[in-house]
């Protein structure tokens, strides 16, 4: 079963009633599934967010939408979980040719930083010797 008709399987679960959509009472079932409660209220209040047509009401492909986007969002907080782990100081926002190479020798991977250099300038867009978040992320998504 592939991801879309994981997705159908899910969303046909969640509409009770069968017409397509749900609606923020069919939501606020769905969100008390795992654990949170929500209000009608609030229930609205977040199907209006999420809703791409302006009927109140979320479809398949809104659905769709927000999982991925919380996927996407996980996703990027990983990544920047990771690229803590190689930065020079935490918070200063970049790796240097010396934090990559102290890090790659943890991980048993001895280069020097020569080397390092050279890894970083295939991503280093800015010309400026070191890796930021962005070209991190650019970097990743090559990989």
């Amino acid at each position: 079963m592939d991801k879309e008709q994981q997705y159908k399987r899910v969303f046909t679960h969640l509409d009770k009633n069968g017409d397509g959509k749900l609606s923020p009472p069919e939501l606020q079932v769905c969100i008390a599934k795992i654990g949170v409660e929500l209000s009608s209220e609030e229930a609205e209040i977040v199907a209006d967010m999420m809703d791409s047509d302006g009927d109140g009401l979320l479809s398949f492909e809104d659905m769709v939408k927000v999982v991925e986007g919380a996927n996407e969002e996980e996703k990027v907080n990983d990544l920047k979980m990771a690229f803590k782990m190689y930065e020079e100081v935490e918070g200063y926002g970049c790796i240097t040719p010396k934090s990559l190479r102290r890090m790659l020798s943890r991980l048993g991977e001895s280069r020097t930083v020569d080397e390092c250099e050279l890894m970083i300038a295939k991503f280093d867009l800015d010309g400026n010797g070191v890796v930021d978040f962005n070209e991190f992320h650019d970097m990743m998504a090559c990989a």
